[in-house]
């Protein structure tokens, strides 16, 4: 047995392993899926900063007019209210705006926020077409498939992960659940929901900018102001997503940061190895 030769595993690419000695090593993500996976920070950044200032225009949420501001916007309460409880925005300028001034382009700024925003919009189409292109000639497609213990599966995830706090806390070992899959049900659910959130928000953003030519399309999802709705909603997927994300892969260690830069990983089962030795 080479200990230094690559291991056939459920994820292939083509991208080219490091050489070194003694380190066992797996192709995990292809460079098409890793360049498309880093371009979705600043272009879902750009996407929200723009999005909430067109929001400004044209809340989703709206109540009755406040007797004494006039104010109809629930993300103007909401910078209504932080500036009142929060220390240290007591003396904000302009409370109403507090939102909009700390989370998107600005309020007053449509014209530059529509434009700002399409232009994301087709580059993000643009990086989903090469995430899928890489997932198909990576072979990382089927990783993403749900299976049909998943359900199961997720709620010894999540019974895990909520165990790891008071398992370190009383000091006793707390195991991790085995898995034969590149990723465990919990990674995978919520993986397969992004690609499909991504399509959604496109449908559903095609829908609201052209709603008398494509008004086959805002129908699928109940009209145009249902399909703001829609929208609006699946921004807060992604934003929901990132959190956990980013805390759980810094929590799993360097190696799965560094398996989606460069493609490979240390990763690498000893069962694995035996099993396809040659």
């Amino acid at each position: 047995m080479n200990p230094s030769a690559s291991i056939p595993h459920e994820s292939n690419s083509t991208s080219t392993l490091p050489a070194q000695e003694d380190v066992l090593v797996v192709k995990r993500h292809h460079i098409l899926v890793r360049c498309s996976h880093w371009l979705n920070i600043p272009l879902l950044s750009g996407l929200i900063l723009s999005g909430i200032s067109i929001y400004w225009s044209s809340p989703v949420y709206q109540h009755k007019p406040d007797p004494v501001t006039g104010n109809f916007d629930v993300a103007a309460d909401i910078g209504i209210w932080i500036c009142a409880h929060v220390p240290g925005q007591h003396h904000y300028a302009s409370p109403p705006d507090w939102i909009y001034n700390h989370l998107s382009l600005g309020p007053g700024m449509l014209a530059p926020a529509l434009r700002i925003h399409w232009l994301c919009a087709y580059l993000f189409m643009s990086n989903g077409m090469a995430y899928v292109a890489g997932l198909i000639m990576g072979k990382g497609w089927r990783s993403l498939l749900p299976r049909r213990t998943d359900f199961v599966d997720v709620l010894k995830m999540i019974r895990y992960y909520l165990g790891v706090p008071f398992a370190k806390l009383a000091r006793r070992a707390w195991p991790h659940p085995q898995f034969s899959t590149k990723y465990n049900a919990l990674q995978r659910a919520a993986y397969f929901s992004i690609p499909v959130a991504g399509f959604l928000s496109v449908a559903t953003g095609w829908a609201i900018h052209k709603p008398m030519q494509l008004h086959w399309l805002a129908a699928l999802f109940g009209g145009f102001d249902t399909a703001r709705v829609w929208h609006f909603w699946l921004m807060w997927v992604f934003i929901f997503f990132v959190v956990p994300h980013v805390t759980l892969v810094l929590a799993d260690g360097w190696d799965t940061l560094r398996s989606m830069i460069v493609g490979w990983s240390t990763k690498v089962d000893l069962s694995e190895v035996i099993k396809n030795d040659p």
